[in-house]
């Protein structure tokens, strides 16, 4: 796929960015349902957490083990609310994942965090919307929201309507979006373009590419010209650093597109890995993170508990719990209704405020960073409620 810039310079050979971790593999099924059981305030409340462990691969265990441990970190820190908390293991599998999610209301759930994948947690869903038991996912895909299905994980939206603010408040909303022609980065370009229409800015043009050293040469051309001739402020990049967005980056300039004249934008993430700060061409471009400071302090606590650091979507589960235990904590037998799961004022998670939606997606408070001197600047920060500055 990508293989040698230059001699000195090489970029990854596979386009597995994490940010589509959670997206992948959507099944778009309509699931029904979505009101919520009333609790029993006199008792810990029984809840399920459906993780990827026994599939025999290495990365999922770790990853539920790491679930898991975010899950009673935010339970070990919770003021005045008892939870009952069973793990059901899924292997990673849609099948069993609807099996568990029976299986733990069987038990006696109130609600279900998990699962990751997103195949996983829509068959979940539909497996139990028939008892009124809301699913909380580790999925960031909206294709598979609704209904009695919320997703936790950051969507493309989220991080498309921050950055897309912010350059319409710095006076660059004339954007141009490049893009991947795989699933995930299809998505993240109608997200952007979505995001255009509903923050004020301009659409200048689209350029897509396939997912190849050939495919961003021959693009490169298209590109150059679209902004050129549209006179387009901003270039918003789908592609990450583990697949086009260095190769994309290295030859731009190389065909007339002048970073310090045209604003790149990443909806990945550019800090991971750490030594893709120093790509010449990625200075002085923005992308969006959660609030740095939040995500420090949940590090050093987790590192203290367990003795590594935390995965990198282990606080959804955090997030997850901590959202529960604010709900039952008020004192209501309907705190894990639909009605209660979205009220607009939110929740305090790990990496900053979010809040669920009806339609089963979030919002999530991101700050907004740019690459200065090889080095990430907060240049406009996570905000800490909703109807302030950043949404």
């Amino acid at each position: 796929m990508f293989a040698v810039l230059r001699a000195t310079r090489k970029v990854p050979a596979i386009f597995a960015a994490f940010l589509s971790l959670m997206f992948i593999a959507s099944c778009n099924l309509a699931v029904p349902g979505g009101g919520g059981p009333n609790i029993n305030l006199s008792r810990p409340v029984p809840v399920a957490l459906l993780v990827p462990r026994g599939s025999g691969s290495a990365t999922d265990a770790a990853l539920a083990r790491a679930l898991e441990n975010a899950a009673r970190l935010a339970m070990s820190e919770l003021d005045g609310v008892t939870i009952d908390l069973r793990v059901y293991d899924t292997a990673a599998n849609a099948q069993q994942a609807a099996a568990m999610a029976v299986q733990a209301v069987g038990d006696g759930a109130k609600i279900i965090l998990g699962p990751v994948y997103a195949a996983n947690a829509n068959a979940a869903g539909v497996a139990v919307a028939s008892r009124g038991v809301n699913v909380l996912a580790f999925s960031n895909n909206p294709d598979i929201a609704g209904g009695n299905v919320f997703v936790l994980g950051n969507t493309f939206q989220n991080t498309a309507n921050r950055l897309v603010r912010y350059a319409v408040a710095q006076g660059k909303g004339n954007i141009m979006v490049a893009h991947g022609t795989d699933t995930a980065e299809s998505a993240g370009a109608r997200a952007i373009t979505r995001a255009i229409g509903l923050n004020g800015a301009s659409l200048a043009g689209t350029s897509s590419f396939e997912l190849s050293q050939r495919g961003v040469i021959n693009a490169l051309p298209e590109i150059s010209e679209t902004l050129r001739e549209s006179g387009a402020q901003t270039l918003f990049m789908t592609s990450g650093t583990s697949g086009a967005l260095p190769f994309l980056a290295g030859l731009l300039p190389e065909n007339g597109v002048n970073p310090a004249e045209t604003q790149f934008i990443g909806l990945q993430r550019w800090d991971i890995p750490a030594n893709a700060l120093t790509l010449p061409g990625l200075q002085g471009g923005w992308f969006a993170i959660p609030d740095p400071d939040l995500a420090n302090q949940y590090s050093a606590r987790y590192t203290a508990s367990y003795g590594a650091q935390p995965h990198p979507i282990s606080g959804l589960a955090y997030d997850g719990i901590a959202a529960i235990g604010a709900l039952v904590r008020a004192g209501h037998t309907d705190a894990l209704t639909r009605g209660a799961l979205t009220q607009a004022s939110g929740f305090a998670g790990v990496n900053g405020v979010f809040r669920l939606l009806t339609n089963g997606t979030n919002e999530r408070g991101l700050a907004v960073a740019q690459i200065q001197e090889n080095q990430v600047v907060i240049i406009d920060p996570a905000p800490r409620s909703f109807g302030g500055a950043g949404f």
